[in-house]
């Protein structure tokens, strides 16, 4: 098979070191272009040293046109607002782009604007975007000509309670999603809010009723209850690297026995390589995902409550970005969705 020829804009972000370290263990793959305009002209392992003697390349502009012009595939892994203002037809026609920020993720460009305080610089281009979960999209994103990579929080919470939503198992009008993250899906830029001496021996609430992923949770989950879907959801930070726990809460429609649950979630993931679906009783932990592509989801029933008890662990900077983000290149290119990506989870 011909090399893939890759591009990564925005390469020396956390997502963007991601891709670097996930791509170049790869045999199909070259990339060509670390852009970064923070660093140009400096040697991409000085800013990761980690890939030490594993590349040779330097940090180079984001001129996407030129870029387009080199590769078959732009990874633009930018703060909000940046793919989007540089996007066109043009480009398009000639590159397959896995836009890992929020910008054609939301198809109301009005609920874009409003959330993410941002005016859409292509908004012409929304309603082709394919909103890239693979274990509901995966027919679409093999056709994309750009996929729009989900965010971190929204692929833990839409793995976690997507099959009981299906089912028609939970009311959405009761759902809660409370999840954790750690501190590396704050991005690498230097905030007040990340340094150690704020985040050690720390956990917080953030974007408490705010937060700018709950849009997309809510626009998901609504195609698939087929009715608008209003979630309350709150993030919190926590003192590790990486990882995300999903914890999320909704009554039941009716009562409904273990196996019945079981059956959905099977459903679902029976044929996903990249969701596991745990034993009984058995809650997912951040530490049996981290560094791998895998989503660990499981449930519990509450008699008492009448509610039901959803769950999901994902490393962030796998699943919740670089990872899905080479499974949705995988799938445009023809390639088998685990090419690259079959890391075991890091223990200790």
């Amino acid at each position: 098979m011909a090399m893939i020829k890759v591009g990564i804009i925005g390469s020396t972000g956390y997502a963007g070191g991601e891709l670097a370290r996930l791509l170049l263990q790869r045999e199909d793959t070259e990339i060509l272009w670390y852009g970064s305009k923070s660093y140009i002209d400096q040697s991409y392992s000085s800013i990761y040293p980690n890939m030490y003697k594993l590349t040779d390349g330097k940090c180079m502009d984001d001129n996407m046109k030129e870029l387009a012009e080199k590769v078959d595939v732009i990874f633009t892994a930018t703060p909000q607002g940046l793919c989007a203002s540089m996007v066109d037809e043009d480009i398009l026609s000639r590159v397959r782009i896995i836009d890992l920020s929020a910008d054609f993720r939301i198809k109301d460009v009005s609920v874009y604007e409003q959330w993410y305080k941002l005016k859409h610089g292509a908004s012409q281009l929304i309603e082709e975007a394919v909103y890239g979960l693979p274990e509901i999209n995966r027919e679409k994103v093999k056709r994309a000509r750009m996929v729009a990579n989900p965010g971190c929080f929204p692929t833990c919470s839409f793995l976690s309670v997507y099959p009981l939503v299906k089912a028609g198992l939970i009311d959405t009008d009761t759902l809660i999603i409370d999840a954790k993250s750690g501190v590396s899906g704050a991005g690498r830029g230097v905030k007040a809010d990340s340094l150690y001496c704020e985040v050690n021996e720390n956990i917080k609430a953030y974007g408490v009723a705010t937060h700018r992923h709950t849009p997309e949770i809510e626009e998901q989950l609504g195609y698939v209850a087929g009715k608008p879907v209003t979630v309350s959801f709150t993030p919190h930070l926590v003192p590790m690297n990486r990882g995300i726990l999903v914890t999320g809460y909704a009554s039941l429609t009716r009562e409904v026995t273990y196996g019945e649950v079981k059956a959905a979630y099977e459903a679902c993931y029976r044929d996903e390589y990249f969701v596991r679906v745990l034993e009984k009783d058995v809650a997912p932990q951040t530490r049996w995902v981290e560094g791998s592509n895998f989503a660990d989801v499981n449930f519990k029933i509450d008699p008492r409550t009448r509610r039901i008890v959803m769950m999901g662990a994902i490393d962030n900077m796998i699943k919740g970005a670089a990872g899905q983000a080479i499974q949705n290149m995988n799938i445009m290119f023809g390639l088998p969705e685990q090419t690259g990506l079959k890391q075991i989870p890091v223990f200790p």
